[in-house]
């Protein structure tokens, strides 16, 4: 699991919902010693697209997208952990540098499992740090195109790396956030049970 990519320790994320303001921050949103609640048959549906959402409004989304075919090529779970290859530190290189290139988003917990990633992405309406709103909006969408192309590109594939599509919710309060990043720093553990499993 890695720690939000933007995050000093000493510094924290004020991320607004439709009814409440939390605060997420290195090392936060973790388990409350309590068992997730998190649902995977409801997280995990299929991306319909909201006609009447904006996707580069401010906010949180919890993203997976899987690898082609869902052909284990990132790594291996092994007690518990994964270890990646060489293609699954690069793909976990280029999640890590997505900030650089969309300065008003920032990337929280993630985890790069065999066959997929999870993150949880926040795009923001103004640049931290400046008034200055980016000269055009960030979508979604253009993230995570841009994310694979340029694993895609980092790897020289000859042949598809992604599935087409990717997987999304959108996090709307500070529950939800806590289930989803729960579900996020357990999922190695859970690897045989997943939907995604692949031996």
């Amino acid at each position: 699991l890695s720690k939000c990519s933007r995050c000093p320790r000493s510094k924290r994320h004020s991320v607004l919902f439709s009814d409440e303001t939390i605060n997420v921050g290195a090392g936060s949103a973790r388990p409350k010693n309590k068992q997730t609640m998190y649902n995977p048959d409801i997280h995990h549906r299929r991306s319909i697209r909201l006609k009447e959402y904006d996707y580069s409004s401010e906010g949180l989304y919890f993203v997976t997208i899987c690898s082609h075919e869902h052909k284990c090529v990132f790594g291996e779970i092994i007690d518990d952990n994964i270890i990646l290859n060489r293609c699954g530190n690069i793909i976990d290189k280029e999640w890590k540098s997505l900030p650089q290139h969309f300065p008003n988003i920032v990337c929280h917990e993630y985890i790069i499992m065999p066959n997929h990633i999870h993150g949880i992405i926040q795009i923001e309406e103004r640049i931290q740090g400046g008034p200055t709103p980016p000269l055009r909006k960030t979508t979604l969408g253009n993230v995570l195109a841009y994310y694979k192309y340029r694993t895609t590109k980092q790897l020289d594939q000859r042949i598809p790396l992604w599935q087409r599509n990717y997987y999304e919710h959108i996090i709307r309060n500070q529950q939800s956030y806590e289930e989803i990043a729960a579900y996020i720093v357990e999922n190695p553990v859970h690897w045989k049970r997943d939907k995604l499993y692949k031996d």
